[in-house]
């Protein structure tokens, strides 16, 4: 059975998009969590063009499952997760011009001293990266907990034969991440529908999923939209 991590981004999106107060992430943090999210997760970005540096601390003292913070491999970063002290840091590439992040972590040795440091404060690290064995060894090497497989070319792929050799790739990074005792997790581009096939590849434990669960709460409310992916994950 896989764990949910709800990502609520999308919440703070739509509340910068006037610079005022409502909707509150806090508040729909706790509406996922009563309707089946095992975990609430957030992008804290160096342009804090969504979620702010107040919904983390709040969602610290608030959040009764687990909180996920997704955030660059920055000194400004790692201190503020040092302070909060997440149950995971889920390290992730930023640009700013990006819409959304385009693509898995390209791991390097300052990864390695960052995930060290991250650690030492009792933080599980996980690390985003592509379902890839060359970047997996370097998870692996550098003493990562966690690996989330970004599952975005995945989800952009129309031709059948791609996509069952992408969902090819994926199982065996699974099994790679496995054999080594990291923690399996996958997110990006994620929907109702694409998620059928991913999910019945054995050993994911994790689903982060924000954008499509957002949409679909527009149109029938944010506790049937999670309850529903929930359903589908396990």
């Amino acid at each position: 059975m896989a764990n949910l991590g709800v990502n609520i981004d999308h919440i703070a999106t739509l509340r910068q998009a006037r610079l005022g107060i409502e909707p509150e992430p806090v508040y729909a943090a706790a509406i996922a969590e009563q309707n089946g999210a095992d975990q609430i997760t957030v992008h804290l970005r160096e342009d804090r063009r969504h979620i702010q540096l107040r919904d983390v601390k709040l969602l610290r003292q608030t959040v009764q499952t687990k909180l996920n913070l997704e955030m660059a491999a920055t000194e400004e970063m790692v201190s503020i997760a040092q302070t909060i002290k997440p149950d995971t840091v889920t390290l992730v590439p930023e640009k700013r011009e990006e819409l959304t992040t385009e693509g898995g972590l390209k791991l390097t040795e300052h990864h390695r001293g960052v995930i060290k440091n991250l650690k030492e404060s009792g933080i599980e690290v996980s690390v985003f990266i592509e379902p890839d064995p060359k970047i997996i060894k370097l998870a692996i090497k550098y003493d990562a907990d966690a690996v989330e497989i970004h599952t975005g070319t995945y989800a952009n792929l129309k031709d059948a034969n791609e996509i069952e050799a992408e969902l090819q790739r994926i199982e065996k990074a699974v099994k790679m991440i496995s054999t080594a005792n990291l923690r399996v997790a996958a997110g990006h581009g994620l929907t109702y529908h694409n998620i059928n096939k991913l999910s019945k590849i054995d050993g994911i434990e994790e689903y982060n999923i924000g954008h499509s669960i957002i949409c679909r709460s527009v149109f029938s409310g944010l506790a049937e939209a999670v309850y529903t992916m929930k359903m589908l994950v396990e």
